[in-house]
Protein backbone atom coordinates (compact mmCIF):
# COMPACT_ATOMS: atom_id res chain seq x y z
CA UNK A 1 0.00 0.00 0.00
CA UNK A 2 1.43 3.37 -1.08
CA UNK A 3 1.37 6.50 1.71
CA UNK A 4 -0.59 8.63 -1.35
CA UNK A 5 -3.17 5.75 -1.25
CA UNK A 6 -4.16 5.94 1.89
CA UNK A 7 -4.98 9.73 2.41
CA UNK A 8 -7.08 12.16 0.62
CA UNK A 9 -5.24 14.23 -2.59
CA UNK A 10 -6.66 17.87 -3.39
CA UNK A 11 -5.90 19.97 -6.35
CA UNK A 12 -6.87 23.62 -6.05
CA UNK A 13 -7.92 26.43 -8.50
CA UNK A 14 -5.13 28.44 -8.29
CA UNK A 15 -2.20 25.63 -9.24
CA UNK A 16 -2.24 23.32 -12.06
CA UNK A 17 -4.42 20.45 -12.02
CA UNK A 18 -1.13 18.05 -11.72
CA UNK A 19 -0.18 19.89 -8.62
CA UNK A 20 -1.27 17.28 -5.83
CA UNK A 21 -1.59 18.15 -2.39
CA UNK A 22 -1.60 15.39 0.49
CA UNK A 23 -3.26 15.77 3.20
CA UNK A 24 -2.69 14.25 6.61
CA UNK A 25 -6.13 13.69 9.13
CA UNK A 26 -5.12 14.94 12.37
CA UNK A 27 -6.21 13.82 15.31
CA UNK A 28 -5.72 14.98 18.75
CA UNK A 29 -5.98 13.29 22.22
CA UNK A 30 -5.33 15.62 25.46
CA UNK A 31 -5.44 18.49 23.12
CA UNK A 32 -5.47 20.84 25.26
CA UNK A 33 -5.85 24.84 24.18
CA UNK A 34 -4.68 24.33 20.67
CA UNK A 35 -0.54 24.60 20.88
CA UNK A 36 -0.12 21.33 19.00
CA UNK A 37 -3.07 21.88 16.63
CA UNK A 38 -2.42 25.07 15.86
CA UNK A 39 1.09 24.20 14.90
CA UNK A 40 -0.27 21.04 12.64
CA UNK A 41 -2.47 23.38 11.15
CA UNK A 42 0.02 26.32 10.47
CA UNK A 43 3.17 23.46 9.04
CA UNK A 44 3.70 24.32 5.16
CA UNK A 45 5.63 22.12 3.16
CA UNK A 46 5.44 21.92 -0.92
CA UNK A 47 2.87 19.25 -1.64
CA UNK A 48 2.04 18.27 2.34
CA UNK A 49 -0.24 19.67 4.71
CA UNK A 50 -1.77 18.48 8.12
CA UNK A 51 -6.08 19.14 8.74
CA UNK A 52 -7.74 18.67 11.59
CA UNK A 53 -10.37 16.06 11.90
CA UNK A 54 -11.19 15.76 15.50
CA UNK A 55 -9.66 16.54 19.08
CA UNK A 56 -10.66 15.98 22.60
CA UNK A 57 -10.41 17.19 25.85
CA UNK A 58 -11.85 17.03 29.38
CA UNK A 59 -11.89 20.57 29.93
CA UNK A 60 -15.23 22.22 28.65
CA UNK A 61 -13.13 25.84 28.33
CA UNK A 62 -10.25 23.68 26.68
CA UNK A 63 -12.74 22.71 24.05
CA UNK A 64 -14.42 25.94 23.05
CA UNK A 65 -11.00 27.54 22.90
CA UNK A 66 -9.51 24.72 20.50
CA UNK A 67 -12.83 25.15 18.45
CA UNK A 68 -12.64 28.73 18.04
CA UNK A 69 -9.17 29.07 16.61
CA UNK A 70 -8.43 25.58 14.93
CA UNK A 71 -11.99 25.60 13.68
CA UNK A 72 -13.44 28.46 13.68
CA UNK A 73 -16.75 27.63 16.02
CA UNK A 74 -16.21 27.58 19.67
CA UNK A 75 -18.92 24.91 19.67
CA UNK A 76 -17.51 23.00 16.64
CA UNK A 77 -18.74 18.90 17.10
CA UNK A 78 -15.47 18.13 16.01
CA UNK A 79 -14.10 18.74 18.90
CA UNK A 80 -15.07 16.61 21.92
CA UNK A 81 -15.43 17.34 25.19
CA UNK A 82 -15.22 14.04 27.51
CA UNK A 83 -13.18 12.67 30.01
CA UNK A 84 -11.01 9.73 28.06
CA UNK A 85 -11.10 7.12 30.84
CA UNK A 86 -14.35 7.59 29.57
CA UNK A 87 -14.67 7.78 26.47
CA UNK A 88 -15.92 5.48 23.48
CA UNK A 89 -13.49 5.83 20.38
CA UNK A 90 -16.49 5.13 18.46
CA UNK A 91 -17.34 8.80 18.77
CA UNK A 92 -14.47 9.69 17.17
CA UNK A 93 -14.35 7.38 14.57
CA UNK A 94 -17.58 8.83 13.45
CA UNK A 95 -15.94 12.38 13.13
CA UNK A 96 -13.02 10.47 9.78
CA UNK A 97 -10.26 8.28 9.93
CA UNK A 98 -6.94 10.04 10.32
CA UNK A 99 -3.30 9.61 9.16
CA UNK A 100 -1.63 11.61 11.88
CA UNK A 101 -2.35 11.47 16.09
CA UNK A 102 -0.94 13.53 18.83
CA UNK A 103 -1.06 13.03 22.50
CA UNK A 104 0.14 15.62 24.57
CA UNK A 105 -0.54 13.16 27.86
CA UNK A 106 -0.93 14.79 30.83
CA UNK A 107 1.92 14.83 33.06
CA UNK A 108 1.54 16.10 36.36
CA UNK A 109 2.39 12.69 38.37
CA UNK A 110 6.22 12.88 36.15
CA UNK A 111 6.48 16.47 36.87
CA UNK A 112 9.35 17.35 39.08
CA UNK A 113 6.78 19.82 41.00
CA UNK A 114 4.78 17.42 43.11
CA UNK A 115 4.74 14.25 44.68
CA UNK A 116 5.78 12.18 41.46
CA UNK A 117 3.30 9.09 41.90
CA UNK A 118 4.32 8.18 37.82
CA UNK A 119 2.05 4.54 36.49
CA UNK A 120 0.27 4.75 40.45
CA UNK A 121 -1.03 8.32 40.50
CA UNK A 122 -4.05 9.47 38.66
CA UNK A 123 -2.48 11.07 35.66
CA UNK A 124 0.37 8.25 35.02
CA UNK A 125 -1.43 5.51 33.03
CA UNK A 126 -3.33 8.03 30.94
CA UNK A 127 -0.50 7.30 27.98
CA UNK A 128 -2.00 4.12 27.59
CA UNK A 129 -5.15 5.63 25.77
CA UNK A 130 -2.94 7.12 23.00
CA UNK A 131 -1.33 3.37 22.85
CA UNK A 132 -4.83 2.36 21.87
CA UNK A 133 -5.14 4.97 19.79
CA UNK A 134 -2.68 3.84 17.70
CA UNK A 135 -3.75 0.21 17.95
CA UNK A 136 -7.36 1.42 16.87
CA UNK A 137 -6.86 4.09 14.31
CA UNK A 138 -3.52 3.52 12.63
CA UNK A 139 -2.06 6.46 11.89
CA UNK A 140 1.24 6.65 9.36
CA UNK A 141 2.82 8.78 12.14
CA UNK A 142 1.90 10.04 15.62
CA UNK A 143 3.39 12.64 17.89
CA UNK A 144 3.50 11.97 22.28
CA UNK A 145 4.58 14.93 24.13
CA UNK A 146 5.36 14.97 28.03
CA UNK A 147 7.36 16.88 30.36
CA UNK A 148 11.23 16.40 31.03
CA UNK A 149 10.51 15.11 34.61
CA UNK A 150 9.74 11.70 33.45
CA UNK A 151 13.07 10.86 33.06
CA UNK A 152 14.38 11.15 36.66
CA UNK A 153 13.57 7.48 37.38
CA UNK A 154 16.56 6.38 35.53
CA UNK A 155 14.33 6.10 32.29
CA UNK A 156 12.09 2.84 33.82
CA UNK A 157 8.97 4.80 32.75
CA UNK A 158 10.07 6.05 29.44
CA UNK A 159 10.93 2.23 28.95
CA UNK A 160 7.76 1.46 29.31
CA UNK A 161 6.29 4.03 27.14
CA UNK A 162 8.35 3.35 24.54
CA UNK A 163 7.96 -0.60 24.80
CA UNK A 164 4.21 -0.68 24.59
CA UNK A 165 4.43 2.53 21.11
CA UNK A 166 7.02 -0.30 19.50
CA UNK A 167 4.52 -2.97 20.31
CA UNK A 168 1.49 -0.92 18.74
CA UNK A 169 3.65 -1.04 15.15
CA UNK A 170 5.63 2.26 14.96
CA UNK A 171 9.57 3.03 15.07
CA UNK A 172 9.94 5.31 17.62
CA UNK A 173 12.45 8.86 17.47
CA UNK A 174 12.47 10.33 20.80
CA UNK A 175 14.18 13.50 21.72
CA UNK A 176 14.67 15.93 24.58
CA UNK A 177 13.79 19.29 23.20
CA UNK A 178 14.71 22.77 24.71
CA UNK A 179 12.34 24.85 22.69
CA UNK A 180 14.26 28.44 23.26
CA UNK A 181 17.00 26.89 20.80
CA UNK A 182 14.13 26.54 18.39
CA UNK A 183 13.16 30.13 18.59
CA UNK A 184 10.55 30.37 21.54
CA UNK A 185 10.95 32.74 24.23
CA UNK A 186 10.74 30.62 27.22
CA UNK A 187 13.54 28.04 28.17
CA UNK A 188 11.01 24.91 27.77
CA UNK A 189 11.76 21.68 27.92
CA UNK A 190 10.04 18.63 26.57
CA UNK A 191 10.04 14.74 26.00
CA UNK A 192 8.51 14.70 22.61
CA UNK A 193 8.15 11.64 20.55
CA UNK A 194 7.63 11.06 16.94
CA UNK A 195 6.52 7.31 15.39
CA UNK A 196 6.25 6.50 12.07
CA UNK A 197 4.06 3.44 10.79
CA UNK A 198 6.74 0.85 10.73
CA UNK A 199 5.74 -0.46 6.83
CA UNK A 200 6.22 3.10 5.64
CA UNK A 201 9.61 3.34 4.52
CA UNK A 202 9.78 7.08 5.66
CA UNK A 203 12.43 8.30 8.42
CA UNK A 204 12.35 10.97 10.73
CA UNK A 205 15.06 12.95 11.66
CA UNK A 206 15.41 15.41 14.82
CA UNK A 207 15.59 18.76 13.66
CA UNK A 208 18.82 20.51 14.28
CA UNK A 209 18.28 24.02 16.83
CA UNK A 210 21.34 25.96 14.41
CA UNK A 211 18.83 27.32 11.79
CA UNK A 212 17.68 29.53 15.22
CA UNK A 213 20.47 30.01 16.87
CA UNK A 214 20.24 34.14 16.06
CA UNK A 215 16.59 33.98 16.73
CA UNK A 216 16.30 36.92 19.49
CA UNK A 217 14.05 35.17 22.12
CA UNK A 218 14.65 37.33 24.91
CA UNK A 219 11.34 38.06 26.91
CA UNK A 220 11.77 42.13 26.22
CA UNK A 221 11.15 41.27 22.52
CA UNK A 222 8.69 38.91 23.18
CA UNK A 223 6.40 40.73 25.11
CA UNK A 224 6.31 44.20 23.14
CA UNK A 225 3.72 45.68 20.95
CA UNK A 226 1.15 43.82 22.52
CA UNK A 227 -1.92 45.49 20.58
CA UNK A 228 -4.66 47.00 23.14
CA UNK A 229 -7.25 44.89 21.03
CA UNK A 230 -5.77 41.38 21.72
CA UNK A 231 -8.26 39.57 24.25
CA UNK A 232 -7.51 37.85 27.70
CA UNK A 233 -5.06 41.20 29.35
CA UNK A 234 -6.85 41.50 32.62
CA UNK A 235 -4.25 42.51 34.88
CA UNK A 236 -3.61 40.14 38.33
CA UNK A 237 -5.06 41.77 41.43
CA UNK A 238 -1.17 42.30 43.86
CA UNK A 239 -1.83 43.49 47.58
CA UNK A 240 0.48 46.32 48.45
CA UNK A 241 3.09 43.29 50.06
CA UNK A 242 3.52 41.76 46.59
CA UNK A 243 3.89 44.94 45.06
CA UNK A 244 6.39 46.60 47.69
CA UNK A 245 8.08 42.97 47.62
CA UNK A 246 8.73 43.02 44.04
CA UNK A 247 10.20 46.71 44.04
CA UNK A 248 12.91 44.82 46.29
CA UNK A 249 13.57 42.13 43.69
CA UNK A 250 15.94 42.96 40.58
CA UNK A 251 15.45 41.26 36.71
CA UNK A 252 16.26 37.88 36.91
CA UNK A 253 15.87 37.72 40.96
CA UNK A 254 13.39 36.13 42.94
CA UNK A 255 11.72 35.37 46.57
CA UNK A 256 14.66 34.67 48.14
CA UNK A 257 16.77 37.82 47.07
CA UNK A 258 18.99 39.02 50.20
CA UNK A 259 17.64 43.10 49.69
CA UNK A 260 14.04 41.73 50.50
CA UNK A 261 13.50 43.31 54.28
CA UNK A 262 12.41 41.23 57.22
CA UNK A 263 8.81 42.13 57.08
CA UNK A 264 8.72 41.01 53.17
CA UNK A 265 10.49 37.85 53.24
CA UNK A 266 8.67 34.20 53.07
CA UNK A 267 9.22 31.95 55.52
CA UNK A 268 9.54 28.18 54.29
CA UNK A 269 11.84 25.89 54.12
CA UNK A 270 11.30 25.04 50.42
CA UNK A 271 12.92 27.66 48.13
CA UNK A 272 11.81 27.03 44.88
CA UNK A 273 13.38 29.67 42.50
CA UNK A 274 10.24 30.60 40.59
CA UNK A 275 8.41 31.98 43.33
CA UNK A 276 8.07 35.79 43.13
CA UNK A 277 11.00 35.22 40.08
CA UNK A 278 10.74 38.33 37.66
CA UNK A 279 12.04 37.77 33.88
CA UNK A 280 15.38 39.19 33.02
CA UNK A 281 14.46 41.38 29.49
CA UNK A 282 17.70 39.57 27.77
CA UNK A 283 16.72 36.44 28.30
CA UNK A 284 14.46 33.49 27.85
CA UNK A 285 11.49 33.07 30.26
CA UNK A 286 11.42 30.71 32.39
CA UNK A 287 9.02 27.89 32.14
CA UNK A 288 4.83 28.90 32.25
CA UNK A 289 3.08 27.34 34.52
CA UNK A 290 -0.53 26.13 34.02
CA UNK A 291 -1.40 26.06 38.06
CA UNK A 292 0.05 27.33 41.62
CA UNK A 293 -0.45 29.90 44.17
CA UNK A 294 1.24 32.93 44.90
CA UNK A 295 4.41 34.25 43.67
CA UNK A 296 3.80 31.66 40.68
CA UNK A 297 2.13 34.02 37.72
CA UNK A 298 5.93 35.02 36.35
CA UNK A 299 6.50 38.81 37.19
CA UNK A 300 7.60 41.63 34.92
CA UNK A 301 11.25 42.46 35.14
CA UNK A 302 10.60 46.50 35.71
CA UNK A 303 7.25 46.88 36.28
CA UNK A 304 5.79 45.44 39.75
CA UNK A 305 3.43 42.66 38.66
CA UNK A 306 2.09 39.51 37.51
CA UNK A 307 1.96 38.90 33.39
CA UNK A 308 -1.29 39.55 32.07
CA UNK A 309 -2.44 35.96 30.18
CA UNK A 310 -1.80 37.23 26.93
CA UNK A 311 1.54 38.51 27.92
CA UNK A 312 1.68 34.61 28.74
CA UNK A 313 1.02 33.35 25.36
CA UNK A 314 2.88 35.38 23.88
CA UNK A 315 5.60 33.73 25.38
CA UNK A 316 4.03 30.31 24.33
CA UNK A 317 4.17 32.13 20.79
CA UNK A 318 0.29 31.69 19.78
CA UNK A 319 -0.64 34.92 18.03
CA UNK A 320 -2.24 37.67 19.14
CA UNK A 321 -5.84 36.95 17.53
CA UNK A 322 -5.93 33.41 19.06
CA UNK A 323 -8.87 33.88 21.42
CA UNK A 324 -9.30 31.58 25.44
CA UNK A 325 -12.55 31.28 26.41
CA UNK A 326 -13.09 31.04 30.15
CA UNK A 327 -12.26 32.32 33.28
CA UNK A 328 -9.03 34.37 34.06
CA UNK A 329 -7.73 31.51 36.03
CA UNK A 330 -9.23 28.70 33.46
CA UNK A 331 -7.14 30.91 30.86
CA UNK A 332 -3.81 30.37 33.19
CA UNK A 333 -4.06 26.67 33.30
CA UNK A 334 -4.82 26.15 29.61
CA UNK A 335 -1.78 28.69 28.76
CA UNK A 336 0.60 26.96 30.87
CA UNK A 337 -0.30 22.95 29.80
CA UNK A 338 0.19 24.11 26.28
CA UNK A 339 3.17 22.57 23.69
CA UNK A 340 4.91 26.18 22.20
CA UNK A 341 3.11 27.15 18.71
CA UNK A 342 6.11 27.69 17.11
CA UNK A 343 8.85 24.93 18.66
CA UNK A 344 6.08 22.57 17.94
CA UNK A 345 5.69 23.73 14.12
CA UNK A 346 9.58 23.26 13.49
CA UNK A 347 9.04 19.28 14.55
CA UNK A 348 6.04 19.10 12.44
CA UNK A 349 7.30 20.68 9.60
CA UNK A 350 10.21 18.48 10.00
CA UNK A 351 7.93 15.31 9.94
CA UNK A 352 6.09 16.49 6.94
CA UNK A 353 9.82 16.90 4.76
CA UNK A 354 10.77 13.57 5.73
CA UNK A 355 7.27 12.40 4.00
CA UNK A 356 8.52 14.53 1.34
CA UNK A 357 11.86 13.11 1.40
CA UNK A 358 13.64 16.30 1.40
CA UNK A 359 16.87 16.78 3.49
CA UNK A 360 17.23 18.98 6.55
CA UNK A 361 19.78 19.89 9.15
CA UNK A 362 19.33 17.55 12.20
CA UNK A 363 20.87 15.92 15.15
CA UNK A 364 20.74 12.34 16.68
CA UNK A 365 17.81 11.96 19.07
CA UNK A 366 19.04 12.26 22.59
CA UNK A 367 16.52 9.44 24.00
CA UNK A 368 17.41 6.48 21.78
CA UNK A 369 19.50 5.00 24.02
CA UNK A 370 15.85 4.48 26.23
CA UNK A 371 14.64 2.16 23.53
CA UNK A 372 14.13 -0.70 24.02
Amino acid sequence: MTIAAERPIKTTADTPASTETKTFRFGELFSGPGGLGLAAKLASRPGYEIVHQWATDYDADTCRTYAQNICNDPDDKSVVHHDIRTLDYEVLKQLGGIDGLAFGFPCNDFSLVGERKGFDGKFGPLYTYGVRALEEFKPDWFLAENVGGIRADGGVALKRIFSDMIAAGYRIYPHYYRFEQYGVPQARHRMIVIGIKKELKVEFKVPSPKPYADRDVSAKTALKDIPESATNQEPTKQSKNVIERLEYIPAGGNAWHAAIPEHLQIKTKTKLSSIYKRLHPEKPAYTVTGSGGGGTHIYHWSEPRALTNRERARLQTFPDNYIFHGSKESVRKQIGMAVPVEGARVIFEALLDSFAGVDYDSVEPSLAYLIP
